[in-house]
């Protein structure tokens, strides 16, 4: 039978806030356990939660990027279950009535398509405390440290069919948040989560198979490989003659491999009502006007527009627009040479090389903006030939100066005079009257070994376009 996968993602995304959704402790991470939770954040008796207008900025303005309702009116509800690291036994979220609607998200496929992905909703809630199964001496301890920490949870709606669409939308919505400034999208810390709700069906079929949820990926990578698994054991089971159960799951990455944690609660499992402590949420016109004054161009209106003006091509303008960092270093590089192409070309190569080396975004280059811009004007002005550009990167990234300076240092101008060029070029025609005998008689691949001894007689410094000119003339004369 062949069957269709159905894939709907749960994004967490944490908020770059600079204190907790319901009190002024502060988020950053890193601290030592218990050393950043308050008495709001603990539940204590008599304690009042005091909603973060930062959260709500935040969220309206993730919203807005994806054409979403923004609701006029929001309202916070408790969703009650008891967990060790959840001292008030219940979370504070939204429910019915959440702050960001229906909104939609286009990606890029592997194979260059664009997909549409409807997001049902995105709603502010708190994150819970944290289990430590490790160093407490055989005991489970209890970090609350992100107890109350401002959460966007971004819901799509099930339109993925693909592991690959999954991580694709993954992708974007990471894009989008670091974007627009309202997460650093750091999956190592914690700030950007993913919950996977995958199930199959055969194909032609209406109605949705039975889901599990697979609970808090925290990488690309582990996502596509979870979903994977996930669906073939929800074939092989099926065609085994087995029924997949409604549950939640966790991907075990060592072994590769989704395992039951426990069975998936309904809505009503949870008993929402609205939470007594917190008003609800009205956001007038001036405050969604506040909110969104400030948001950049979006990703999707950047690559559209360096594919425009820049004449690049689609790929080039999808790598150099994926962080808004990197698409200001290029545009810097671009505005300060004229060669938009050039400046793509060389950050599109040897810089990211350079970066993918050291594990590194744009961020952590030192070779900065103007220096690479310097660097290319020099090819520009045939100071420098490709080859020795290569030779005075490399120099830029460890420390030894700008491209000026590194010229001066290690001698390495281009020669460009024609006449001493051609002289070069005689005495290695003289000397290998073999190749050229060859070359004559119509194999023309030996003409690399000319163009070959002259850059290594000359250290590379050989103008290329010269040397090819003049070396067709000479072997062409009888």
């Amino acid at each position: 039978m062949a069957w269709e996968t159905v894939i709907g993602l749960e994004i967490h995304t944490q908020l770059a806030t600079q204190s907790k959704i319901f009190s002024g402790a502060p988020t950053a991470f890193g601290a030592a356990p218990n050393t950043q939770a308050c008495a709001i954040d603990l539940g204590l008796p008599g304690v009042l939660p005091v909603l973060n207008a930062e959260a709500v900025r935040l969220a309206v303005r993730f919203g807005t990027a994806i054409n979403a309702e923004i609701a006029p009116r929001s309202v916070f509800a408790r969703k009650n279950y008891f967990y060790p690291d959840l001292p008030k036994g219940y979370q504070i979220s939204q429910f019915e009535l959440p702050v960001v609607g229906k909104g939609v998200v286009e990606v890029i496929l592997d194979d260059g398509t664009v997909k549409t992905i409807g997001v049902t909703r995105a709603h502010l809630e708190e994150d819970a405390g944290k289990s430590l199964h490790e160093d407490v001496h055989g005991y489970t301890g209890i970090d609350l440290n992100r107890a109350g920490t401002p959460l966007l949870e971004i819901v799509s709606e099930p339109d993925m069919r693909s592991p690959q669409e999954a991580v694709a939308y993954a992708k974007k919505i990471h894009q989008l948040v670091r974007y627009i400034g309202i997460s650093d999208g750091n999956m190592q810390e914690g700030s950007f989560r993913v919950d996977a709700n995958v199930s199959v069906r055969p194909v032609g079929q209406a109605a949705f198979g039975t889901r599990a949820e697979i609970k808090n990926v925290n990488s690309f990578r582990f996502l596509e490989k979870a979903i994977r698994f996930e669906v073939e054991r929800q074939i092989e089971l099926l065609e085994s003659g087995g029924r997949v159960i409604q549950e939640t799951r966790l991907y075990d990455a060592a072994k590769d491999e989704t395992r039951s944690m426990r069975t998936k609660e309904e809505a009503n499992d949870y008993r929402y009502f609205p939470d007594p402590d917190l008003l609800p949420l009205e956001i007038d016109a001036a405050f969604l006007a506040a909110a969104t004054a400030d948001l950049p161009e979006l990703p999707d209106a950047k690559r559209a527009r360096f594919h425009a003006d820049y004449g690049l091509s689609a790929d080039d303008a999808n790598l150099l627009t994926a962080t808004r960092e990197l698409a200001n270093y290029f545009e810097t590089v671009a505005g300060a040479t004229g060669e938009p192409k050039l400046a793509a070309n060389w950050i599109g190569g040897e810089l990211m090389a350079a970066l993918n080396k050291i594990d590194g975004d744009i961020t952590r280059s030192p070779v900065s903006a103007p220096l690479l811009a310097g660097l290319i004007r020099r090819i520009q002005d045939n100071t420098l030939s490709g080859k020795l550009a290569k030779q005075v990167f490399e120099a830029m990234w460890n420390g030894e100066g700008d491209a000026d300076q590194i010229i001066a240092a290690k001698g390495l101008t281009q020669i460009t005079d024609s006449s001493a060029i051609e002289a070069l070029l005689m005495n290695i025609v003289a000397a290998n009257c073999e190749q050229v005998a060859q070359y004559r008689a119509g194999k023309d691949k030996v003409f690399g070994f000319f163009v070959g001894q002259a850059m290594k007689q000359s250290g590379g410094k050989a103008n290329p376009t010269q040397v090819n000119d003049i070396l067709k003339r000479l072997l062409a004369d009888d």
